[in-house]
């Protein structure tokens, strides 16, 4: 069973909420003190090779979640502001929230040996504790999306699973009239039953709804594929920052892989500010690699074709054609993949082609037409929620 099914067994309790005050254990599970070799999330997505573009500069990212260690020495700086909802302890007392920070905007620390990355090392995180790790609901996690809106957040991170709710939905569409860019778990399948529904925010429209991807490019079985899955990020293995100060390995789950895609919007929106949320989530899905399975969506989200990428403006509006999902090889070589931007470059010269012709000959006709007319004289002359 994944190492998040223990974590979120500390957080499906639907106890009452402490009493403000109330003190609380913050005995999280230990992480290990460093780690070697470089992850695979970060060999296989190479984000590194934006940040010559940009690092997330000038971007806020709010993890709505279990807290986050600010103190961690990948986070340190970058966590501008916490806010407790729960009443108890601004800190991280489970781990899960510094994971999911960590993998958006651990800093660069590879000079000091340290081989973990963050996805968007310059952006700001904003924490949103909403459990402190023996409860949660509904209630709270749409509080905590309210809040991150009115604190001005641009990509709102919920690696949460909750049932549908009016409170929720209401929240997430508050956040989305403040334009930012929302990102969710697509939920995990229930280890116990094998129960499959939607998870909630990610099923809500504009949401960019996230499934894990393994190693080898797959679909793991615990990646929920009834909800609408938008794109997909590693979720499996995952290593990333541990409240305490260390690192943990191993994570698996769709709330893993959410944040990864959290910090490529990141840098998609200090790339391209003027681009709404919508058409973030557009370009997010339109640059995906693969897809086309079930729980897959677009695919694979590629950080450099989602900052770089030159896209008509059609295809990035909220009206635009869903993606055409091609099914490619998983862990391509790099043969394969230099093949596979060439074609991609090639296909995006004949789109632009396309485009430029549909609306330039439309006008030539016209102007001709109208000539023409001059000549002759014509008229022309004159419940509770589960960390996934």
């Amino acid at each position: 069973m994944p190492l998040l099914h223990g974590v979120a067994a500390l957080l499906l309790a639907l106890t009452p909420a402490p009493a403000s005050g109330r003190p609380v254990s913050c005995d999280p599970e230990p992480g290990v003190a460093e780690v070697t070799g470089t992850p695979w999330p970060q060999e296989r997505l190479r984000f590194e090779r934006v940040w010559r573009l940009t690092r997330g500069e000038g971007v806020t990212v709010a993890v709505v979640d279990s807290g986050v260690d600010a103190a961690h020495p990948q986070l340190a700086g970058a966590v501008t502001r916490q806010v407790d909802l729960t009443a108890t302890d601004p800190r991280d007392c489970v781990g899960h929230g510094t994971a999911v920070a960590g993998i958006i905007a651990g800093r660069d620390l590879t000079s000091r040996g340290v081989p973990v990355l963050g996805v968007a090392p310059a952006a700001a995180i904003v924490s949103i504790k909403q459990t402190e790790g023996r409860s949660g609901d509904v209630s709270r996690l749409a509080r905590g999306i309210r809040r991150a809106a009115d604190l001005g957040a641009d990509v709102i991170n919920v690696s949460v699973q909750a049932h549908d709710a009016p409170e929720l939905k209401a929240a997430v569409t508050y956040a989305q009239a403040k334009d930012a860019v929302i990102v969710a778990a697509a939920g995990n399948v229930k280890q116990d039953d094998g129960a499959v529904t939607p998870a909630y925010p990610a099923e809500y429209p504009g949401v960019i709804a996230v499934g894990a991807a393994s190693p080898d490019g797959g679909k793991p079985g615990f990646s929920n594929d009834v909800t609408r899955v938008s794109v997909t990020a590693p979720g499996a293995g995952v290593t990333s920052a541990w409240t305490g100060g260390g690192y943990r390995t191993g994570l698996d789950g769709t709330s893993f892989a959410a944040p990864f895609v959290s910090g490529v919007a990141a840098l998609v929106r200090a790339r391209h500010p003027g681009l709404d949320h919508w058409q973030v989530k557009r370009r997010l899905e339109r640059t995906a690699e693969g897809g086309g399975a079930a729980g897959t969506g677009a695919g694979l989200v590629n950080p450099l074709q989602a900052v770089t990428s030159v896209l008509p403006e059609a295809e990035e509006s909220r009206d635009a054609a869903p993606p055409v999902v091609l099914a490619t090889a998983p862990v391509p070589d790099e043969r394969t993949r230099g093949l596979a931007i060439g074609i991609t470059a090639g296909a995006g010269g004949v789109t632009a082609l396309t485009v430029f012709l549909a609306l330039t000959l439309p006008r030539a006709r016209r102007r001709a037409r109208r000539a023409d007319e001059q000549g002759a004289g014509g008229p022309g002359a004159g419940e509770h929620l589960q960390e996934s």
